[in-house]
């Protein structure tokens, strides 16, 4: 889950007393020293200081063959948490729930059969337009059963398919969905409209998820978003590598909310041909549907489309281990990198494997160097440091959901989550870009970790795109923990920005979410390394602190957090 390159240095920090950001350095710097040579350690011989061959050796082993992609459900899986509670318990952590290192996820595999039959047929004055797999559509079902058909189902554009009363929008006002299917745009209105809700800043309503579980509730039988690279900030490519294998969900609890029959995208040229099929215009469409006041509007056409789903009932697990605080054990900070990633795909020519070295392994690097320091810290920490490596984020941040509804540590007495995902080995830099930048105090601690050495913190570039929505650190800041989600920065020593953002629009292309996602002998992790040292020393404040870091006014989670913690105080 990552972005395009910071262009601009940080804005006011306005809020609880906080200080602002520091300001870039004004000097031209010195040109960047070339790395020298990394030789991994090997297994056993890891130092509890953060370094460059110890990283190097995790991500090496975690994302080698042997370990198949890391999926779950797999022997990759096994694989996985076996190799990271064994480097755990290595470094002397205690067991992170209970006498357990696992937290098991009862979940559900949905897996589409003969895929390349799946069409949708578009039936309008008697002619049928088929839309086929992979080409126009990506569909599933979200209801975990073997078998779906829906037959000449009314076809509606919603709009942005988003019902907010606090932005005073409905775009299912006056509209009966049931049984029928719903076009939807990607993102939310501030994409088109600056005026609009959070303008640049896309909001939870702009993601997909939220668009599948509306739908639902308003008693849709179907759901599909019309993709557009710019405005989902990823190209369709990515769509089809996510949703075209085994898809998977939490085992329905008594608070799951309705779920889809259909789910799934279009294209926008197949859109395009949907709508004038239909007597529409889709860039007209679009633009009314981001204008206050939007009505939905029928479309002159029905659809239909069946297939069939092997389905299995599995277990996968979180990793979780703990560092027990010295005086205050009952409050913690979590650091939380993903562990799954895509597995194998037998269908592919060469080479079959998602090894994800970089999409999560450099975030599972960073999450053992972490927590070797912190084991090894003399005086040990006052508060506990729980280790979290989610499974399932890849499939919708399920593994962390799981967590965050039940959670080792009660929610109001855990201080604030450090997500650490993707972290490109593009050497040295000048900044650390913040996901979800302005949100809470928790920017200002790591300005703070980065003062001494010079550098800055930069806020999102495109918060336009959501990326804020794509990790696991959502999950908590959705129950109201206040969370730090920060990357790599652009601003290179060597290089500047342009080469920043060379270095990751080459990641980008060649390499996210692709068989290509290799370790690499020849990173320069010189950057990767001063950036998880920096995580440390803000976990390493808050853990010698008595005072909770603040989500700052405006938050959309800072109501939850108010309301979570005067909940726990009348208990």
């Amino acid at each position: 889950m990552r972005k395009l390159p910071a262009l601009v240095l940080v804005c006011l920090l306005a809020a609880c007393g906080q200080s602002t950001a520091p300001e870039p350095a004004k000097t031209a710097a010195a040109p960047a020293p070339k790395p020298e040579p990394i030789k991994p350690t090997t297994d056993g011989h890891f130092s509890p200081q953060i370094n460059a061959a110890d990283f190097a050796g995790y991500d090496k082993r975690l994302s080698s063959d042997e370990f198949e992609g890391r999926k779950p459900g797999t022997i990759g899986e096994r694989m996985t948490t076996t190799y990271l509670i064994d480097q755990f318990k290595s470094m002397g952590l205690k067991p992170g729930n209970g006498d357990s290192y696992l937290q098991a996820v009862p979940a559900v595999e949905t897996t589409l059969l003969d895929g390349a039959k799946v069409a949708l047929d578009v039936s309008e004055g008697g002619k049928v337009e088929t839309y086929t797999y992979r080409n126009d559509l990506i569909v599933g079902t979200l209801q975990n059963v073997p078998d779906v058909a829906i037959t000449d189902a009314d076809l509606v554009f919603a709009g942005y398919g988003i019902v907010a009363p606090e932005y005073h929008w409905n775009d299912y006002a006056g509209l009966d969905v049931k049984g029928k299917i719903v076009i939807v745009l990607v993102n939310d209105p501030g994409h088109a409209d600056p005026a609009l809700f959070k303008g640049k800043n896309m909001t939870y309503y702009g993601r997909w998820t939220y668009k599948y579980e509306e739908a639902a509730r308003q008693g849709a039988a179907g759901c599909l978003i019309v993709h557009e690279t710019g405005a989902a900030g990823y190209p369709w490519e990515v769509v089809v590598n996510s949703w075209s294998g085994p898809q998977f969900s939490l085992v329905p609890e008594a608070s799951t909310p309705p779920r889809l029959a259909v789910a799934g995208w279009l294209t926008g040229d197949a859109a395009k041909r949907l709508f004038a099929a239909a007597g529409a215009d889709l860039d007209t469409l679009e633009k009314a549907a981001a204008t206050p006041g939007f009505v939905p509007v029928p479309l002159k056409a029905t659809a239909s489309i069946a297939f069939h789903n092997q389905i299995r009932n599995m277990q996968t697990d979180n990793v979780l281990a703990l560092v027990p605080g010295s005086t205050r054990k009952d409050e913690v900070i979590v650091y939380s990198a993903h562990w799954d990633h895509f597995g194998r795909d037998p269908t592919l020519n060469g080479d079959q494997i998602y090894n994800g070295a970089v999409d999560n392994g450099t975030g599972l690097s960073a999450l053992l160097e972490i927590a070797d320091a912190f084991a090894h810290q003399n005086p040990p920490p006052q508060r506990s440091i729980l280790f979290l490596a989610p499974t399932m984020e890849e499939a919708g941040l399920l593994g962390s959901q799981y967590y965050t509804l039940h959670p080792v540590f009660p929610l109001t007495k855990t201080v604030a989550d450090i997500n650490m995902d993707e972290l490109i080995p593009m050497g040295r830099t000048r900044d650390m870009e913040i996901i979800g930048f302005g949100q809470s105090q928790m920017d200002q601690y790591l300005a703070d970790a980065l003062k001494p050495a010079g550098r800055t913190i930069s806020p999102d570039a495109e918060p336009e795109n959501g990326f804020f929505y794509r990790s696991d650190q959502l999950n908590f800041a959705r129950r109201g923990v206040p969370v730090l989600y920060a990357q790599v920065g652009f601003d290179k020593l060597n290089g500047g920005v342009a080469a920043g953002r060379a270095a990751y629009d080459d990641f980008t292309a060649h390499r996210y979410h692709k068989p290509a996602d290799n370790y690499d002998p020849n990173w320069d992790l010189s950057g990767v390394i001063e950036d998880v040292r920096a995580l440390y020393a803000v976990g390493k404040r808050l853990a010698d602190e008595s005072t909770f870091p603040q989500w700052l006014p405006g938050s959309q989670f800072g109501a939850i957090r108010e309301a979570s913690m005067q909940a726990a105080e009348k208990h």
